[in-house]
């Protein structure tokens, strides 16, 4: 079916030509969970009440200020966000109570509302132009995440959407499809960082009258957002770097795999695919040509290890999701035994770039071995959380400080001597310092120092954050998703986990640290799949990069960071006045004297729950 793409372009901007203004709500998981759609609901009820002429979403009569909803814009630790357009004018930790007053001054009177912009010291930021946050970083991916309705696919069309799967369905071979990417130099933004291009190509080759295209989507890694984000806020990109694969290897169907508690990315994307269907870009004869594409989305069970490829085959051939060995690779026998192409969402969303705009275009950033963009998602101990997009080559320090604001401590003061570490690549990466603040990000330089890209989760940890919590955080993790299919990764993360609690709870002797590693090491050269293979990462990442620490938990029976409860030591000082308050608190009884002179802890007795400390209103109860 010819779809006349420019004909819809000039369809809906002939829709908007009336509209004055746009506002803007941000509906990405982190907004919704703070109540955006409180505030989406209360701009529609408002509006009404005080005479702001509204056209809501995109539905066909036109009004003077249309009101919709976005994917992830990124910022979020201040959401919900909104945005009005074409001011430029964001607010922040906006309230449904906020609404009236934002119609009133900033739609009507165009007004800007001081209280309500990000404050960048004594700095109001009228909009994301003044936002370092926004300013520091390159949005290529990410650009539209914000901005365009993912529920719509006419607005997607209107900012070129689908133009670059028209000319590889209608202009392009194969070869010169697979030929292009190769030069792109674009690398799986999945964890692998495996050539686009040469999989395509290999796939491609492949002698089978069946082959198949998958979009893994299965993103399962701690504090990791960055695919759920893409599919919420542009959905057609991904379905359009799956047209445009489909037909670089020659295949007819596809799977978009989605886990099933990403419930707002699987939602919108079966309704991005339904509506491709309904238009006439997939299915037969796409774009009047030869080639046709149909295409599923299918939920996930939350299995973390169904991110590896051959246990996501696995889980839609629906079986249990469980690795294979390999070879044979998916390109030669992959989804019922055809040859199948697997990328990860933020590779897919690339494609559609690097085929509109050319691969010399694509490699203008980043890295000689590593080109274009990365998607980050940033959490833990900064000033700003959220979803980054940076190129290839940006370095840690720059990430961390400039673009999340900095590590504050306790009382909200930023200095560098805050950080500690970070975790980059999830469960599978490893653990990095300040010594390594003016590294790199690439694919290539994280490798050497023990790290890893991974799918892009970055995990932000201060002085107070204790390492080998943090290590036996993430083998918590990996051990209870573990598939259980060799016994080095089921046994061998679990004995890990073991020896990590006896570290963290005061049971450890010398010779755990020196099991533990070589356990570690064990487990990364035996596991079957890159899973198992990388498991370890966090545990020989901390024990290189933090062993004093280690050493300050088995020898000296003391946590530096003061996480660890088993460790932890409670002390009454002199500074009590006998008032017997942590007396009566305390669960087990453990404190005793008299009353109006200093109280005493039964250190044998005592749990080390820290109520004693909580409840003394003279701070006499000092943790050591």
């Amino acid at each position: 079916m010819d779809i006349d793409l420019e004909t819809i372009t000039r369809e809906f901007a002939n829709s908007r030509k009336d509209i004055k203004k746009r506002i803007i709500v941000c509906a990405g998981t982190g907004c919704v969970a703070n109540g955006s759609l409180d505030v989406f609901e209360t701009l529609t009820s408002i509006s009404k009440q005080i005479g702001v002429d509204i056209h809501i979403e995109l539905k066909e009569e036109i009004k003077d200020t249309l009101i919709s909803k976005s994917g992830c814009q990124g910022f979020c630790q201040h959401g919900p966000l909104l945005n009005i357009l074409p001011q430029g004018i964001l607010y922040t930790k906006v309230k449904a109570s906020d609404v009236k007053e934002i119609l009133e001054k900033s739609v009507l009177q165009d007004e800007i509302i001081e209280r309500l912009c990000y404050h960048d010291k004594d700095k109001v930021c009228k909009g994301q132009e003044d936002i370092p946050f926004y300013t520091k970083q390159n949005r290529i991916i990410l650009k539209q995440c914000g901005v365009v309705d993912p529920e719509d696919i006419r607005e997607y069309i209107a900012n070129n959407g689908y133009k670059a799967a028209k000319k590889a369905c209608i202009d392009m071979t194969e070869k010169e499809i697979c030929d292009e990417l190769i030069k792109s130099g674009l690398r799986g933004r999945g964890g692998a960082g495996f050539p686009t291009g040469k999989k395509w190509d290999f796939t491609r080759v492949q002698n089978s009258a069946k082959k198949y295209v998958i979009c893994n989507g299965d993103e399962g890694d701690p504090g990791a957002f960055m695919d759920r984000s893409v599919m919420e806020g542009n959905p057609h990109s991904i379905i359009e770097g799956l047209i445009i694969t489909s037909k670089a290897i020659g295949a007819d169907e596809g799977y978009i795999y989605v886990r099933t508690e990403y419930s707002l990315a699987v939602s919108r994307m079966q309704k991005a695919v339904k509506d491709a269907r309904d238009i006439g870009i997939l299915g037969k004869n796409i774009f009047g040509s030869d080639h046709s594409f149909i295409l599923h989305v299918m939920e996930g069970a939350g299995a973390f290890v169904c991110g590896e490829e051959t246990a996501l085959i696995a889980s839609i051939e629906g079986k249990r999701g469980m690795p294979s060995p390999k070879p044979p690779i998916p390109s030669q026998s992959g989804l019922w035994g055809n040859p199948t192409a697997i990328n990860n969402v933020e590779t897919l969303a690339n494609v559609p770039i690097i085929i509109n705009y050319g691969a010399d275009n694509f490699k203008k950033n980043g890295t000689q071995n590593s080109a274009g963009t990365k998607i980050f998602a940033i959490t833990g101990n900064v000033l700003n959380t959220g979803l980054i997009e940076v190129p290839f080559g940006t370095t840690l320090k720059h990430v961390i400080f400039d673009i999340a604001g900095g590590v504050p401590d306790e009382d909200g003061n930023l200095s560098e001597d805050n950080f500690k570490a970070v975790q980059i690549g999830g469960p599978s990466g490893g653990c990095l310092t300040k010594e390594h603040l003016d590294i790199v990000l690439d694919f290539d330089s994280l490798k050497t120092v023990g790290a890893m890209v991974g799918s892009g989760g970055f995990v932000v940890m201060s002085k107070h954050n204790c390492m080998v919590n943090v290590a036996k955080f993430f083998m918590q993790f990996t051990q209870s998703e573990s598939c259980g299919k060799c016994v080095l990764c089921r046994e061998g993360t679990l004995q890990m986990l073991l020896m990590l609690t006896d570290i963290t709870e005061g049971r450890a002797t010398v010779n755990t640290l020196s099991l533990l590693e070589e356990l570690a090491r064990a487990v990364a050269i035996g596991s079957l799949c890159g899973l198992g293979k990388t498991a370890s990462n966090p545990v020989l990442s901390t024990l290189r990069y933090f062993k004093e620490e280690y050493d300050a938990h088995v020898k000296d029976k003391k946590c530096p960071a003061g996480e660890c409860v088993k460790l932890l030591n409670y002390q009454i000082t002199d500074k009590c006045i006998g008032c017997g308050l942590c007396a009566t608190k305390c669960p087990v009884r453990a404190i005793s004297g008299k009353l109006k002179e200093r109280y005493k802890i039964d250190v044998p007795k005592c749990i080390k729950c820290g109520v004693c400390k909580d409840s003394c209103k003279f701070d006499a109860i000092v943790r050591s």
